[in-house]
């Protein structure tokens, strides 16, 4: 190859070496000196152009000779990671990744061995014990968040598109575990699933019923909730009972796991492969009804106006609105019966099986004026959020508000990509991507002072301090493929999502005309007060003089998932798929009142089984 030739190579790879470097590097590999490169130079060529400065550096500080880390001087670096910092785990780590036969058979590691380590799995940012289930699954379902899709059957916008089983399948295989069915009657006495009196298209009930019961339980197993918008007659109704009967068979859960009185509801651990039913539900009579507050009428939480319209029916005439549900339906809703939200009068009294939606707006109204009695709400009864009806193109709120109040059910639409899926992913990537995480100790107390709009001083305020340099990346993808010359000027952004008063972003420097091995060093740091509701989200982009920067890459994670040390962040496309081998590295420093913290239990405690 000669020079010019190497040149159009680098910028096909997204690296755009100054005149002089790039000169220098390639007369250094053409040891013949003829101007060209043999197939011998190029491999050298790509070593040296390959070479991580910034990971030599760390490996040189512990390594006494500068070639080789001893077994003892890889345990010395595990202990500053915060690893277990034991011979026998630094033994394990040279066998797994030390490729030289030599320094493995001498218990040493090389720098590609480290190079290799660094770049692993094992490494990365995120903890890895938290890829399984770690939590205390024996919980009452109240006390967890629940991954949670609205209009799942949709593709796109609220208005025009196809509806369709497709967004079933990938809501469920992301670990998806409410989902939701606006049902409709539909043509033959089968009723169909769509956006109702738009032009979306419509999908079976039956097809959608079909495909749940094949991808229900394939990402987690434990209970998925069908959370139903019934507009159907009484009739499609029978017939929606009896399709969501014979199709589920087993797993669909139609009767109290007790006969005891009901308490609390029962954990995810109990209800493991069932699927439940959300949805109205029949009282035993009308003069009950008024008392408990629960009509039986079929609003969609998609429509406040629609909803309300139906409250005002059911004062004039309750039994009226009670018919319109068919018994075979409201005898399936069990742990999950939808009335609407009357207050936070006589929490304790309310039987923990009704659980009540609300709108963005009235989430937020709520948590903005009685924080503290909404969380004390939900630390026993489910709420379900939504989306206002006005996002007609399926935008999404921010879930963090709503995960602050102790809101279980905050449901996004899954369809569209940005910030706010991005953190409902980074959210559930922790406790093995099940579906459901444990909500913190302060979110769970009947009796918890925590008021999301004034953290100070109450439960969950733990004053910490996260300090994160940002040091490279390496092989960013182009954004203009289609432009040769087009190389990333990339920049990155660490950012904060918690209570209020964590909400924070900060950036490095940018870096022109580097995709390949950008260099910031560039140290960023954060005040968190209640750190187990903080999120760390890291976005890479490509700078633009003239227009709104192009997103490159990101990746979002609990701040209770965070490592410290040395740490590969391994980047994630736009629709959460990973965009390796595009990563960060970077180093993570924890310390609370002055003093630093060494591994993550120390730092959070793992919430711990009742006893």
């Amino acid at each position: 190859m000669s020079y010019d030739e190497v040149k159009r190579l680098l910028q096909m790879i997204n690296i755009d070496l100054s005149e002089q470097y790039a000169r220098a590097l390639f007369k250094r590999c053409d040891r013949s000196g003829d101007g060209r490169l043999d197939h011998i130079e190029i491999e050298e060529f790509c070593r040296e152009l390959l070479r991580r400065p910034e990971l030599d550096a760390v490996f040189r500080h512990y390594s006494s000779n500068g070639y080789v880390l001893s077994t003892a001087e890889l345990r010395d670096f595990l202990g500053d990671q915060g690893e277990d910092a034991s011979l026998n785990h630094a033994q394990s780590l040279i066998l797994t990744y030390e490729l030289n036969e030599w320094a493995q058979k001498n218990q040493f590691m090389t720098q590609n061995g480290f190079t290799m380590y660094m770049l692993s799995l094992e490494n990365d940012v995120f903890n890895p014990d938290h890829a399984k289930v770690y939590q205390d699954m024996t919980r009452p379902l109240a006390h967890y968040f629940i991954s949670s899709s609205h209009n799942t059957y949709l593709t796109k916008d609220q208005v025009t598109s196809a509806s369709s089983t497709e967004p079933y399948i990938r809501a469920l295989n992301q670990g998806c575990r409410c989902v939701e069915l606006d049902c409709w009657d539909g043509d033959k006495g089968e009723p169909v699933i769509y956006h109702g009196h738009t032009l979306t298209s419509k999908v079976p009930f039956k097809e959608v019923i079909e495909t749940i019961a094949q991808y229900a339980f394939k990402a987690s197993p434990y209970p998925l909730i069908l959370s139903l918008e019934n507009h159907c007659s009484v009739e499609q109704q029978a017939v929606m009972a009896k399709h969501l009967r014979t199709i589920l068979g087993s797993k669909l859960l139609s009767k109290p796991l007790s006969d005891k009185p009901l308490n609390e509801l029962p954990s995810p651990e109990e209800m493991k492969g069932r699927i439940l039913v959300k949805g109205k539900k029949h009282t035993s009579h009308v003069g009950q009804m008024g008392k408990t507050s629960s009509t039986a009428s079929f609003s969609s939480s998609s429509d406040d106006d629609l909803a309300s319209s139906n409250k005002n029916a059911f004062k004039k005439d309750p039994a009226k609105v009670c018919s319109k549900l068919s018994p075979e339906l409201s005898d399936l809703v069990v742990y999950c019966r939808s009335v609407p939200f009357q207050g936070f009068e006589n929490v304790p009294k309310k039987p923990p099986n009704e659980m009540s939606s609300f709108s963005e707006s009235e989430a937020l109204k709520l948590i903005k004026d009685s924080g503290k009695l909404f969380v004390r709400h939900n630390s026993r009864q489910l709420s379900r959020i939504y989306p206002s009806g006005q996002r007609l193109q399926s935008s999404n709120y921010d879930p963090q508000e709503m995960w602050n109040g102790g809101c279980q059910m905050v449901a996004l639409n899954f369809q569209t990509p940005g910030e706010q899926m991005d953190l409902n992913q980074g959210q559930f990537l922790s406790n093995g991507r099940c579906g459901y995480v444990l909500k913190p100790s302060f979110l769970c107390s009947p009796s918890s002072n925590f008021n999301p709009e004034n953290t100070g001083g109450g439960p969950g305020h733990i004053p910490t301090q996260l300090t994160i340099r940002i040091i490279s990346a390496q092989q960013l993808p182009k954004i203009d493929t289609e432009k040769a010359s087009s190389i990333v000027d990339p920049q990155v952004w660490v950012e904060i999502h918690g209570v209020a008063i964590d909400n924070a972003r900060q950036k490095t420097h940018r870096i022109d005309n580097n995709g390949f091995n950008p260099r910031w060093d560039c140290t960023l740091s954060f005040q968190l007060q209640v750190p187990d509701l903080a999120l760390v989200r890291f976005v890479v982009e490509d700078h633009d003089h003239t227009s709104k920067n192009d997103f490159v890459g990101q990746f979002t994670l609990p701040f209770t998932s965070l490592r410290i040390g040395y740490r590969h962040v391994h980047l994630l496309k736009a629709d959460g798929s990973s965009l390796s081998p595009a990563t960060l590295f970077i180093h993570v420093k924890v310390t609370r009142k002055g003093v630093p913290i060494k591994t993550v239990s120390e730092r959070i405690p793992v919430a711990k089984a009742r006893a």
